[in-house]
């Protein structure tokens, strides 16, 4: 029996230590079990400071990680996760290629879909109102304040053209069953011609 007793309170030292860790930590040491890297060191006799230690020099790797440049020799731009997305997707959305808007004061928008969404942002709305023209979407792609200028002119001459001109439009038909505009029958019942 005195032969298996450091057998048996080593494993009860594992044990309570096992359920002390976190699952990170569990995680760590199975790795470093299979890679053969598993300092014992790291455990004193009762297995109380292990996983201090182990703490510390986790926190000492990830420091270390977060303190190493990020390599993104293309310049594509980083994830959620702080990582440059993949090449492939950066080209699949069209990032490469950028978008300058005039009216939003020379910003250049990276992408088509960030481009399209920017008509409706704040930015945008403003520039058009501070030119005085609605931010409609007529003017969906007009990037130009000379071009918005231009195509505002043909909207309001087209819009001036197609508003309802009582005097000019309006028909009235007399008990004959003439059709005359509206002056030219006030003209004639003036004269009590009709």
């Amino acid at each position: 029996m005195d032969q298996l007793r450091p057998a048996l309170d080593a494993t009860a030292r594992r044990a309570e230590r096992r359920l002390r860790q976190t699952l990170n930590e569990k995680e760590r040491e199975i790795e470093e079990e299979i890679n053969g890297t598993y300092s014992s060191s790291l455990l004193d006799e009762d297995g109380a400071n292990g996983s201090t230690k182990k703490n510390m020099e986790e926190g000492d790797s990830d420091s270390d990680e977060d303190n190493t440049p990020i390599y993104n020799p293309k310049g594509v731009p980083l994830g959620w996760d702080g990582k440059p997305i993949p090449y492939w997707l950066f080209k699949l959305h069209g990032l490469n290629h950028f978008y300058p808007c005039e009216i939003c004061g020379n910003e250049a928008y990276r992408g088509r879909r960030n481009f399209e969404k920017h008509f409706t942002e704040a930015r945008h709305t403003y520039g058009m109102r501070c030119l005085g023209i609605p931010n409609t979407k007529h003017f969906h792609g007009v990037t130009k304040i000379v071009d918005a200028q231009t195509l505002w002119q043909k909207l309001q001459s087209t819009v001036t053209k197609d508003i309802f001109d009582g005097a000019k439009e309006e028909e009235y038909e007399d008990s004959h069953g003439n059709v005359l505009s509206r002056a030219t029958y006030e003209d004639l019942a003036r004269q009590g011609l009709l």
